[in-house]
């Protein structure tokens, strides 16, 4: 597995408004990118920034893992999320050092990616995604 940046890092955000209010307050613009994904329940509101993203996540849904987190945690950083050539090779790699992976196959990511989650119990207490392609 070869880690070539970190391709984003994820911040959980209660609603679209508060993203929208915050990059502003960031970065003095709207987003690049705007992109929902239906099978995670989540609405991505994306900002590039050099090489790598910041992802601003919203919950589309009261059960969303992101709602989850935010009603557990209070919004706030989410995860960090490092570029890969294969993410069939990061989680054959992650597990073979240990690491309990919350994707045992790739999914779909925003922007055409695939990606895979490595469990926080396994991470340091932080939630690691592996994306390829993006």
């Amino acid at each position: 597995m070869k880690l070539s940046r970190i391709e984003h890092v994820g911040i959980a955000m209660p609603s679209d408004e508060e993203a929208v209010r915050l990059g502003k307050l960031l970065f003095g613009r709207e987003p690049d990118t705007v992109e929902e994904v239906p099978s995670q329940r989540v609405r991505t509101h994306i900002y590039k920034i050099g090489e790598s993203k910041i992802e601003f996540l919203v919950p589309t849904s009261d059960d969303s893992t992101v709602a989850k987190f935010i009603n557990d945690r209070g919004q706030g950083l989410h995860h960090l999320a490092f570029a890969v050539d294969s993410v069939e090779e990061a989680i054959v790699e992650m597990k073979s050092r240990g690491a309990q992976m919350i994707d045992e196959v790739p999914r779909e990511g925003v922007e055409n990616t695939r990606i895979a989650f490595a469990h926080p119990k396994s991470t340091g207490r932080v939630l690691v995604e592996f994306v390829e392609g993006g």
